[in-house]
């Protein structure tokens, strides 16, 4: 049996609320995707302060879900070949439905202290056959929404956002998830919230919610209103059953997701409050500390994990930390995936991927983070910090 980990990457945030919810759906019979996920979906929704939402089976899918309803909605502007502008640093899926629909990722470096999207370098890489935006708010920390907007405004780019790491985060008054035309969100067991499985985005526009809400179950018009702005039913209630408008997939949640979504949804004020307070103990312990950069936050983070990155003596060096972490209890990860561009999986992309990309490149080889929690963790980031200070003299 694997050993119980001093300090986890990950706990649960179920209590018998969760347990109980299950229970309900398995005595109710209706284990598909039903009236639970639908008032899931709008409570969410609201929560943020967005209009709509959309529940599916994972963050991933819902980042693939965004991409396609705004690339076959008729008003967006978006073609093969254009250029939708991303971090070097996030994850696969952040990448590939910009891929698979025929748009090139435009790789642009990150900040090294915020560790999202350089805006300098963002703004200057807008070239004539840039299209989008589609930001990553990384480990909890948000981005600049006013100037991340402005931005997208003044050379009149859609805004998307990833925001599956960063529930609960808000810069400027502005809900992470909800700075552009559809955000993100994920609900893994590993993030904020937990269904098991799953994900939802959320969009203030009808049009693009209802093209989401048809490509998410086979692209067909069975969900849709009589009258909608996707393609209208004909009446016939037997017809329009079975009647595919969309090139959609399957990515529907259970019943389960949905239940469990809203017994969540109730905790995610503590859930982050007490992940910020550990983070201000994180900040403390680690003020000292020179030969770690930690990240800056923007705005306020949700502050899902706690990244660090190496330097001064401790520069590539990360494996003998990961031994020593791992020796210690502490299970650790690299920042998402390091620099993107590295992965071997490019070659498979029609990427525009600039030749240098410092800060993603200092982040692959000496960035990694341990993990932060929704009760206090003090034990656990001293002895983080105890081991990364006794690595440094070593």
């Amino acid at each position: 049996m694997t050993p119980t980990p001093a300090y986890p990457l990950a706990t649960t945030t179920w209590d018998d609320g969760e347990y109980a919810a299950l229970q309900r759906v398995i005595e109710s019979g209706r284990f598909t995707m039903g009236p639970l996920v639908k008032q899931f979906e709008a409570e969410f929704a609201a929560h943020f302060g967005a209009k709509f939402g959309v529940m599916v089976n994972s963050g991933s899918s819902a980042n693939l879900i965004a991409i396609a309803a705004a690339v076959l909605d008729p008003r967006i502007d978006l073609q093969r070949g254009d250029e939708v502008l991303v971090p070097a640093v996030s994850w696969p899926t952040t990448y590939y439905p910009l891929s698979q629909y025929g748009l090139r990722p435009k790789f642009v470096d990150i900040d090294l202290d915020t560790l999202n999207i350089d805006l300098d370098l963002l703004e200057a890489s807008i070239g004539p056959r840039t299209k989008g935006i589609f930001a990553v708010n990384l480990l909890g920390n948000p981005n600049d929404f006013t100037r991340l907007r402005s931005i997208a405004d003044t050379h009149g780019l859609v805004l998307l956002e990833d925001n599956c790491e960063s529930l609960g985060a808000v810069s400027d008054g502005i809900n992470a998830g909800t700075a552009g035309l559809a955000g993100t969100f994920s609900s893994f067991f590993s993030h904020h919230i937990s269904t098991m499985e799953g994900g939802v985005i959320v969009t203030d526009d009808e049009q693009l919610y209802q093209e989401m809400i048809s490509l998410r179950s086979h692209g067909w018009t069975r969900d849709l209103p009589v009258e909608n702005h996707v393609h209208d039913k004909t009446g016939n209630a037997w017809d329009d059953l079975f009647r595919f408008v969309l090139p959609g997939y399957n990515v529907r949640p259970l019943e389960m997701s949905g239940a469990l979504g809203l017994e969540q949804l109730k905790k995610v004020p503590a859930l982050v409050e007490g992940r910020r307070e550990n983070a201000a103990y994180f900040a403390e312990r680690f003020a000292g500390i020179e030969e770690v950069r930690t990240q800056r936050e923007t705005g306020q983070s949700s502050w899902f994990g706690f990244s660090m990155v190496l330097e001064g003596g401790l520069a590539g060096r990360r494996a003998e930390v990961v031994r020593a972490f791992e020796q210690a209890g502490i299970e650790s990860r690299p920042i998402v995936a390091g620099n993107f561009a590295r992965n071997p999986v490019v070659a498979h992309l029609d990427a525009v991927i600039p030749d240098a990309l410092p800060a993603a490149d200092k982040v692959d080889v000496d960035g990694l983070f341990v993990g932060n929690h929704h009760y206090p963790v003090r034990e656990g980031i001293d002895l983080v910090a105890e081991t990364i200070e006794r690595v440094a003299v070593s």
